[in-house]
């Protein structure tokens, strides 16, 4: 299996394996989806981190209004009774005003903050440090992870407006975010490897042969954005490394420089007539009086 290392710009995203043999037209959309996936896991676990903190989103028209602009307009969440968390709820004002405060409890807390946790750990660019692959089978399953949780905090469910159940029901409106922008529709993408585009008419393999041990780097982006940069000659780590021994030397001159110290002159090894002296046995003779 060929493996791919995907980017976005210069940073690191997942890993892939793909047979040599694969289409592209049928790779370029899986990439896709394994990468909008990962961007809507990463939603769903900043959101979820703000439902344990302070419960379930308000209506649209009462967020962020205070508490005496929402009595003065005689409005009402009709969704807070119906959605209260298992084992009771504890207040936690939302200073933003996007959600209504009555949090889940502690324990009920700590079930939403672990399968976060798990849920990261699954899509998380460090798998690529752990040489661990990615696939849509792991997407899928950070998401039903996440769902799960949801439903063991709130059996009855969230209201139909907040954005975690928009999420789950693939409902989410991310126009005008910056959200939006990251996400890659399939029809768009476009793969480059090595300063040239993967055309979708053609196999992986008519682009980096039939070795099936092969790492490339590929890079993802929308179409039409034109040929990203080239990797860099060295990696930033290599280049770190380098400036690092740079420094080293330096300062190793530097306090060679600065060590003028020639007291050595004066030991024994240092002196240029020990052996005539020798030879002549007069080493070693002190003179004083007698």
């Amino acid at each position: 299996m060929v493996r791919l290392h995907v980017k976005r710009g210069d940073e690191s995203q997942f890993l892939l394996e793909a047979a040599a043999s694969a289409r592209l037209a049928d790779l370029a959309p899986l990439i896709a989806r394994i990468y909008n996936g990962r961007l809507k896991v990463q939603r769903l676990c900043s959101e979820m981190e703000e439902l344990a903190e302070h419960g379930i989103s308000l209506p649209y028209k009462m967020q962020g209004l205070t508490d005496e602009q929402i009595e003065e307009l005689k409005l009402k969440d009709e969704w807070a009774e119906k959605c209260v968390p298992s084992g009771g709820s504890i207040f936690k004002k939302d200073e933003i005003g996007r959600r209504n405060g009555h949090a889940p409890n502690e324990k009920m807390r700590q079930v939403i903050k672990r399968t976060i946790e798990e849920a990261k750990a699954l899509i998380s660019k460090k798998q690529v440090q752990a040489n661990v692959c990615v696939t849509m089978e792991m997407v899928k399953d950070a998401l039903d992870q996440l769902r799960g949780a949801v439903m063991i905090v709130y059996p009855m469910g969230l209201p139909p407006h907040d954005p975690i159940r928009m999420e789950f029901e693939d409902k989410e409106d991310l126009s005008g975010t910056q959200a939006g922008l990251e996400v890659i529709a399939e029809s768009e993408v476009q793969l480059w490897w090595a300063g040239k585009e993967l055309r979708e008419t053609k196999l992986l393999s008519d682009y980096v042969g039939k070795n099936e041990k092969t790492t490339i780097i590929v890079k993802i982006q929308k179409r039409g954005q034109g040929a990203p940069g080239r990797e860099p000659l060295i990696s930033h780590e290599e280049q770190k490394e380098m400036m690092l021994f740079y420094h080293r030397k330096q300062e190793e001159l530097k306090k060679l420089e600065e060590d003028d110290d020639d007291s050595f002159l004066n030991a024994e090894w240092a002196d240029s007539r020990a052996l005539k002296r020798q030879f002549h046995g007069v080493k070693d003779i002190k003179w004083r009086p007698r």
